[in-house]
């Protein structure tokens, strides 16, 4: 299958969405964060009205969701309530009640990424053992109940929570038996560490109708708080890595039978092979550049999807490096967005504020997005070098 075209693939238990789009249809979505607000405004772009359920009355998406409620996104009685008479529910999180979801598809509701795909997913423990029962290549590892168990396997190990873990939270790496004594005291996942020389994604699309897309792999580097520091796309490695990579996203959504967007979270080791780490059922941080960078946006492309349009070209136009807004180490209050006026006077540099009422460390605030003259790999190293710069000059304070 050729990159960046969509590919039909003929299924009996998938079809086009019978609904219309536009102002005709309910789309609702679970999450009001800043991937639910840049969905929204892809959205606007087809008259699609959203209706967003989140329990922070101050999310990113309450001023700009057509119907914003308040509720508890794990409460089955209130995700049923607010979906009852939508036509489409999707999700900007995993963290959703899977008892509410099930209960509105077999009301009628079109719910996607299916329930039970979210349910595999949200388990870590449970999104191992798929890819241990598939053939999908991923490191080693055993389930645990707790801290006691944290030395039973080889070091260096990798501690993973098996749910609620998010944004670099819920894993501990353990380099020595003094690190697994301090481990979480709660079912995990305990694998051994991958020697990583790079840290890739591939996101993948996969609508109603079957047809399946992929965006080029991109490259992600880490802060010292496991959170993504900025992204490079391509990623700057060989074709032969990349098809690779690809292949095993394709491998994923495939044998899962998915519908939406898919991000595939993959270790380079040293040795050139490629391991699956995890996968997230939504948009996805190492998908943003695609709003300036791609011709189809993630966000475009996961409506396209869920609504069974025809998937979009997810070619790319400039290569394009991201740089993630973090709140600072002593960042509270109201956010201070240092440096942003001086990035918005260079040529191809594109800021994206979440509208977060208040910033604390660590806290995604927005992204900047940098492009690069063309669309070769050889200019992502331009890009890159970019986001470097604009490292030293951008930070997000708080007043």
């Amino acid at each position: 299958m050729d990159e960046g075209m969509g590919a039909g693939i003929s299924n009996e238990k998938l079809k086009r969405c019978d609904v219309s789009f536009g102002s005709t249809v309910r789309f609702g979505m679970l999450g009001g964060g800043q991937l639910g607000r840049m969905t929204i405004q892809a959205a606007q772009n087809l008259d699609l009205r959203v209706e967003v359920l989140d329990p922070d009355a101050a999310a990113p998406c309450a001023r700009t969701a057509y119907r914003f409620t308040q509720g508890d996104l794990n409460n089955a009685k209130e995700v049923i309530d607010f979906g009852r008479n939508l036509d489409v529910l999707t999700v900007e999180l995993e963290n959703v009640s899977i008892e509410g979801l099930t209960a509105l598809k077999a009301m009628g509701v079109q719910v996607w990424p299916d329930p039970e795909h979210l349910a595999l997913i949200c388990d870590k423990g449970v999104q191992k053992q798929f890819f241990a029962d598939n053939g999908i290549p991923t490191a080693d590892f055993h389930l645990i109940e707790g801290r006691a168990e944290t030395m039973t396997r080889a070091l260096p190990s990798v501690q993973k929570l098996r749910v609620g873990g998010y944004d670099g939270r819920g894993v501990q790496v353990f380099r020595t038996e003094d690190d697994a004594r301090y481990g979480f005291d709660a079912p995990s996942v305990l694998e051994d560490a991958v020697d990583i020389a790079m840290e890739l994604s591939v996101i993948v699309a996969r609508s109603t109708a079957g047809e399946v897309a992929t965006y080029p792999v991109v490259e992600a580097v880490f802060n010292d708080l496991n959170l993504v520091d900025f992204t490079v796309a391509p990623a700057r490695i060989s074709e032969e890595v990349a098809e690779q990579a690809r292949a095993i996203a394709l491998d994923i959504v495939e044998k899962m039978n998915f519908v939406g967007l898919l991000a595939v979270e993959l270790f380079l080791d040293r040795d050139g092979a490629i391991w699956v780490n995890e996968i997230a059922p939504r948009t996805h941080n190492s998908g943003h550049h695609t709003i300036e960078g791609n011709v189809t946006s993630q966000f475009e492309q996961h409506l396209r999807a869920v609504l069974g349009l025809p998937l979009g070209s997810t070619a790319t136009r400039r290569a394009a490096a991201m740089l993630n807004l973090i709140g600072g180490a002593e960042a509270e209050g109201t956010p201070v967005y240092a440096g942003l006026a001086e990035a918005m006077a260079m040529d191809g540099v594109y800021p994206h504020v979440y509208g977060k009422a208040l910033v604390r460390p660590g806290r995604k605030m927005g992204h900047v997005t940098a492009l690069a003259p063309s669309a070769t790999p050889m200019c992502a190293t331009s890009a890159a070098n970019r986001i470097i710069e604009l490292k030293s000059l951008l930070s997000v304070q708080g007043s």
